[in-house]
């Protein structure tokens, strides 16, 4: 069975404080291997193995090793003191014969070469064994971890649209890594011993207690019906065999290159980082930690890096697997909620060429680099009927044949082009969407009395109690799902065999929260992730000016401090309370990603025109109504960013804008409702104003983001691509991509340059 244990050690003073070594009174002898895992010109990371070599159970280890230039920053999965001792952390303390288990660790070379020390210890026998470039196998390591956080303690906060790079520049960091794991437990001579082969790309247990992917005793598994679900494609299903021993289960990763995929144990390099990495194999009854992904931190400066080197994010989300609403009088799925990628290629079309390879192609090519990806929990059970068959809408050729499955192929695609992978959990539905403000999001949302408007989810809830009379559809989700689907998410790095995740924004504009309440809920994300993959960083959006609304009290909500009342902050913009109650997340692995927009998503009071005074305070559709104009004046918005989010990126955090875009010529083009109500405005570019005094702000503080977004299908948004779709003269034109938005090109190019 393949079973994972990985659990992250942030090693800080305790590297000044010696250990006396223990007198075990242990009979057991052991193999003591040191490894050298990755190396690159200032830096490494290395693995030390402790193989029971005797015929006695080991229980408990220490061991010890030194350098001559070397030192160590950081460690997991062992207690690590003095120059330098360690011992186990009492989950992983106890081997029997023939097991092992395995610490890492991450270190500079002071100028010098990675180091191959030889290990000591009361329990050592067997002499040090290693390499500079691949680890030794072991006979059934019990852990293995692939990488550490980084050195420096503080990062700048990150928020989610485009990021820095130039026009023509590809990803600055490239390492490709490659990892296998097997393990495997035993079982009675003569069992059926049954897995499931995930299309082809690894074996996993079968779940005991849980449909679809579950997270039982410690490890990642997949429900049988689930398993069994697999499209008519995939070369997967559910495999029994008969064992005497043990079954072992394997799943390798794939080291990545601009043009392919490649096998276990190779390496590649960057244009302006080369790391190699090595693959790590144990042969029976053993786990190993996630050792593919490439090691993503934030620096003292609060910049991104990769395997080391800075890694300036240049990113767009690309959305559709997260679901859409489907007009009420569409004929194969009226109201549904589809989750399918949008590729610029529907059935309708009168040109079905174009593909996912030509947009990342092109994409990379214009310098994009990072692919901010939401998802939603239903994406990942690829027996969910929204995500199949006939409610999809691109060219049948190139249908999924479920939304797990495409979601996979696209993480291990973008690996191709080099392209990182953030991870989005959108929403707690694909029928709720981005109305959701919590886990479990109730009715009633906020387009609930939404005129000239047929995209109503009252009827839908995430919540399973306290749901109004209208709810017809429950779609459950709470903490602990939340939490489980982080831990199988941190889990895809090994499952698909890629290094190009660099992590996961936990929850999207979770607006309806408190920051006390956010807060833990980073903490405890952050802890789920670590166990399956500390290489990692954790995106954490921020809250709104209210809370608790969507809580089952729908009649009272709790105000949220902001700042200075006047600059009302967007769905996922407030971290104003941040500064004086910071989550306890390593600096070095938390980015910050609040979500801003202009008057294309919702008109501001900030907006208003100051010589209407009849206008002062109104937004949204009462300033419409009213006609009130629009006036866009930087001054008077920068200190909302500022007070929301931006003071965060001078504490030295890190900073990605997870979503921020718009219509460039905003009503033109988003939806009936909004030209209708904003034809008074005697200025047809606002919302082009806001995206460039806004870009303008980022450049000015070093903030990177991700542009909402890369696809065209958002009708508040609009895309990097533009549309043939018109909401009024070109219905039939949605989904067909007709070339770029260059100015909004052009703005990126600023920001990155």
């Amino acid at each position: 069975m393949f079973t994972k244990k990985v659990k992250g050690f942030r090693l800080a003073a305790a590297l000044g404080l010696g250990l006396t070594a223990a007198a075990w009174g242990n009979s057991a002898a052991a193999e003591c291997s040191y490894t050298v895992t990755n190396a690159w010109g200032s830096g490494f990371t290395a693995e030390i193995t402790v193989t029971n070599s005797g015929s006695s159970t080991i229980n408990g280890w220490q061991v010890s090793w030194s350098y001559n230039n070397n030192n160590v920053t950081n460690s997991w999965n062992a207690n690590v003191s003095g120059n330098y001792t360690a011992s186990d952390m009492g989950w992983n303390g106890t081997l029997q014969p023939g097991q092992s288990a395995s610490f890492g660790f991450q270190g500079n070379t002071n100028g010098g070469a990675a180091e191959t020390p030889t290990v000591t210890g009361a329990i050592c026998s067997g002499g040090n064994s290693s390499s500079s470039s691949s680890s030794s196998s072991s006979s059934s390591s019990s852990s293995s971890s692939s990488s550490s956080s980084s050195s420096s303690s503080s990062s700048s906060s990150s928020s989610s649209s485009s990021s820095s790079s130039s026009s023509s520049s590809s990803s600055s960091s490239s390492s490709s890594s490659s990892s296998s794991s097997s393990s495997s437990s035993s079982s009675s001579g003569g069992s059926q011993a049954c897995v499931c082969n995930w299309y082809g790309q690894g074996t996993w247990p079968i779940c005991e207690n849980s449909n679809g992917w579950g997270y039982e005793n410690g490890q990642s598994c997949i429900g049988q019906s689930t398993c069994e679900g697999q499209g008519q494609h995939s070369p997967g299903g559910v495999e029994c065999g008969s064992s005497s021993s043990s079954s072992s289960s394997s799943s390798s990763s794939s080291s990545s290159s601009s043009s392919s995929s490649s096998s276990s144990s190779s390496s590649s390099s960057s244009s302006s980082s080369s790391s190699s990495s090595s693959s790590s194999s144990s042969s029976s009854s053993s786990s190993s930690g996630s050792t593919g992904n490439a090691l993503f931190r934030v620096n003292s400066q609060g910049q991104i890096t990769k395997n080391g080197e800075v890694f300036p994010v240049r990113c767009g989300s690309w959305f559709g697997l997260e679901g859409r609403h489907e007009p009420s009088d569409d004929p194969d799925n009226p109201e549904g909620a589809p989750m399918e990628l949008y590729i610029g290629n529907v059935f309708w079309s009168n040109d079905n060429s174009r593909t996912i390879e030509q947009t990342m192609e092109e994409i990379t090519a214009r310098g994009i680099n990072t692919i901010r990806f939401p998802i939603v929990p239903q994406t990942l059970d690829p027996t969910d009927p929204q995500g199949m068959g006939s409610v999809l809408k691109n060219y049948e050729p190139l249908r999924q044949d479920n939304a797990r499955q495409a979601m996979e192929e696209f993480i291990v695609l973008a690996d191709q082009y080099e392209l990182e992978i953030m991870l989005d959990i959108h929403s707690c539905s694909n029928y709720v969407g981005w109305r959701a403000g919590r886990f479990d999001a109730r009715p009633p949302y906020a387009d609930a009395d939404r005129n000239n408007y047929d995209f109503y989810r009252e009827d839908s809830s995430c919540a399973a109690t306290n749901n109004p009379d209208g709810v017809t559809r429950i779609q459950e989700y709470n903490k602990q799902m939340w939490l489980d689907d982080l831990r199988e998410l941190a889990g895809l790095s090994d499952a698909l065999g890629v290094d190009n995740i660099i992590g996961i924004d936990i929850f999207n504009e979770p607006w309806d929260y408190s920051w006390e309440d956010w807060k833990t809920h980073t903490e405890d994300a952050y802890t789920a992730i670590q166990e399956v993959n500390p290489n990692l960083l954790i995106f954490v959006q921020g809250i709104s000016a209210n809370a608790n609304a969507q809580d089952g009290t729908p009649d009272t909500r709790d105000p949220v401090a902001h700042g200075d009342e006047f600059s009302n902050p967007n769905w996922g913009e407030n971290l104003y309370p941040a500064g004086d109650n910071l989550p306890a997340v390593p600096q070095s692995q938390l980015v910050w990603s609040p979500h801003t927009y202009g008057p294309s998503v919702f008109v501001q009071r900030m907006f208003m025109d100051p010589n209407q005074p009849e206008c002062e305070g109104m937004e949204g559709d009462e300033a419409g109504d009213n006609n009130c104009q629009i006036v866009i004046d930087p001054e008077v918005l920068r200190p909302g960013w500022e007070e929301h989010f931006g003071y965060l990126r001078d504490m030295g955090y890190a900073m990605v804008v997870g979503e921020f875009g718009g219509h460039l010529n905003w009503p033109q083009g988003s939806s009936e409702r909004d030209i209708d109500r904003w034809s008074h405005l005697t200025t047809n570019n606002v919302d082009e104003q806001w995206q460039n005094a806004f870009v303008d702000y980022m450049d000015e503080k070093n903030i990177e983001a991700c542009y909402w977004s890369i696809n065209p299908e958002s009708g508040d948004t609009g895309g990097l691509y533009s549309h043939a779709y018109d909401p009024i003269s070109n219905t039939e034109g949605w989904g067909t991509w007709t070339g770029f938005e260059e100015a909004k090109w052009e703005m990126l190019y600023r920001l990155w340059d």
